[in-house]
Formats: structure tokens, sequence, C-alpha cells
């Protein structure tokens, strides 16, 4: 998950989010709740999942949500959903969860009405758990509000409690020799935060595990370790190859997409990896063709945005340019006082203006 620094918001609405995650703390699983987890085997877990935001370069509001679901132990993706969505609030640290969590959840609860069969009986989340300012992260919101057992891996120390990236610790990851080694990641409070695991014999940088929801360390170390191939676990390596791969395909497409399919997709995979069945967004109110020719400039395009401020309501509002014209080229063409609304425009990719 990409992320860039934003303007600070109001202290009210900091508040307000303090006060959400200690009202979704105090629902927060720190112990294992399913059979399979206290199997050492882990019998009987046929599916793991991973979530993702990839963001479009240059652009720090559109990115791709991305939900994945692969077979254990196989580790092969039988299902994926992606969707290109836009966020409002600003990234700050400790409170991802409101600027992304709300996209994952979302997919979550379509994989649940389409494919219920095919939920994941644990979530991967690309960041942390209880490994956190207040204890309580990415992959603990997710978890309390989809009611799965999530498993927080980053790639990076979040430097809370008292925790380092200092030589003591480097020289604690130098010990780490071999596939599977671990060290605990104990607070100046005394508390266990999570595990630094090196997940693949020839990584030498470690993971930082944490408990999510509904799952206890030892077992989230245990399953992180299983599905790892490389140094990311699987189902977060996946999700952010195909959400990168969704923004590559959707946005440089050399047709225009067809109406109902530009802002998401999702489809259950079958054994060669083939997607038996598309699963599509349902169809837009409105939509209004721009047209772009070859040969034909920006200020027709640019003239055609103009024109959108004469529209009486703009509730959601999605750009489509033929050669995937990303919306900050887009909108350079034009004086930004005369199109106040285009702030919220979740994405840009194709000929369509969708709103």
């Amino acid at each position: 998950m990409a992320r860039e620094a934003a303007e600070k918001p109001p202290e009210e609405i900091l508040s307000l989010w303090k006060r959400e995650q200690a009202q979704l703390k105090a629902l927060l699983v720190e112990q294992d709740t399913e059979a399979w987890q206290r199997d050492p085997a882990f019998s009987g877990l046929q599916r793991v999942g991973g979530v993702d935001l990839s963001f479009v370069k240059g652009d720090s509001a559109s990115a791709c949500a991305s939900l994945v679901v692969l077979s254990y132990p196989e580790l092969e993706v039988v299902y994926e959903d992606c969707s290109m969505v836009n966020l409002t609030a600003p990234y700050m640290s400790g409170f991802l969860a409101f600027r992304e969590v709300p996209f994952l959840v979302d997919a979550v609860q379509r994989l649940r009405e389409k494919e219920p069969h095919m939920v994941p009986q644990v979530l991967f989340v690309d960041g942390n758990g209880v490994l956190h300012h207040r204890g309580f992260g990415v992959a603990c919101h997710l978890g309390v509000l989809t009611d799965l057992p999530c498993i927080g891996v980053a790639k990076k120390l979040l430097q809370v409690d008292g925790l380092e990236n200092n030589a003591q610790h480097k020289e604690k990851i130098r010990l780490l020799q071999a596939e599977g080694d671990t060290f605990p990641l104990i607070g100046g409070s005394g508390t266990v935060l999570g595990m630094a695991l090196k997940s693949h014999s020839h990584s030498s940088k470690p993971l930082y595990v944490s408990v999510g929801h509904r799952i206890s360390l030892e077992s989230a170390v245990h399953l992180t370790r299983s599905c790892c191939r490389f140094r990311s676990p699987e189902p977060v390596r996946q999700a952010d190859i195909r959400s990168r791969d969704y923004i590559r395909r959707t946005l440089g497409s050399p047709r225009p997409p067809t109406p109902g399919q530009e802002r998401s997709s999702s489809r259950t995979l079958d054994s060669s990896g083939e997607g038996r069945r598309p699963c599509l967004a349902p169809d837009f109110r409105k939509n209004l063709s721009v047209p772009h020719e070859d040969g034909v400039g920006r200020g027709l395009f640019r003239d055609a945005l103009f024109r959108l401020k004469e529209l009486p309501s703009v509730p959601s509002l999605c750009l489509y340019h033929e050669r995937g014209l990303g919306l900050s080229a887009a909108l350079c063409t034009c004086r930004s006082d005369r199109l106040p609304s285009l702030r919220h425009v979740p994405c840009c990719m194709g000929y369509v203006v969708i709103f």
C-alpha cells in the first residue's frame, strides 16, 4: 500500500477517529477462535485472503482496492475483486484505517453477497494490527468490522511504545539466520506487540507480524510463514500484483471500457486461473460521451469538462479518456476554480464521463 502524507485533518476529526478506534478496540479478540487455528497443520483451513490498495502514479487520491482469495495450502488464487476508488480522507500515521478500510470492507461485503462460499477464513493485511500507537491498527479495524480473523503484516517497523529501529534492533535482525526465525517485539510497557519474522531464506529483511483480530500471535506467525513463497505472504503479494495490473489494464487500455465495467470487477477463478464468471458492478445512472478522436487536442476534452458545471447535480463522477489521460493531466488544462467538484473525482481511465 503506497501512502502519501497530506494536510493534517482538523482536531475535531482526529478526536472522532480516536473515539471510534477506542470503541472498536473494545470488540477486539486477540486469541484463537477457530478450530483450525489450534491445529499445528491448520487442518480445516481452505481459504486465505489478502487485501491491498495500489495508487495511481502521481495521484494520491485515486487507487485500486483489491481483495483476493487463495486456496490453502496450495496458495492458488480462486477469487479476485478489484475496484477503482477515490480516497477523500488524508493519510495520517496511526489513522490509516479511516482512509483505506471502508473500501476493503466493501470488497468483503461484495464477496459475501455474490460468492458466500468463497469468503476467506482469515485475511492478511498489508499493515499493522495491535502493533500500533493505540493498539488498534488497520488489520484490527478491518477484522472487527468484517468479523474475520485478520493478521497484520508490515515490512517496516512502526516505532511505538519504545520500539526503535536502532543498532540493537538491527543486531537482532542480523541474528535471524534461517527461514522461520523470529524475535518478539517487546514495547517499553513490557507488552509483546508482535513478532519479527524471517519469512524467506533469501530475504535479509524481516516481516513484522501482529495480531489483527480473532487469532493469537503464535498462530498468526505460524500461518504467515506457511503462506510465504517470497518475503511477503502470498495473499498480500497477489492482491498487490493484481491491483497494480488492474490499474495498468484500466488506465492503459486502448479501447473504451464497457459501461458498467469501468470502476470495478470481480471474478471467481477455476483451477487453470481463468475466470469462470465475471461479477460486474451495477450500471451507472447516466453517462455522457466525450469525443476525443485521433488528432483532437486536450481542448475539446477540457471544454467538455467545463460543461459539467451546468449539471444540476454530480454526486459521483468518473472521468475517462481513451488514451488513459490521468486526472492530474486533465485538470492541469482547466481552471480549478471552474471545477471545484472535481476535487472528489475517483479516477480517470478511458473516454466516457460517468456521473
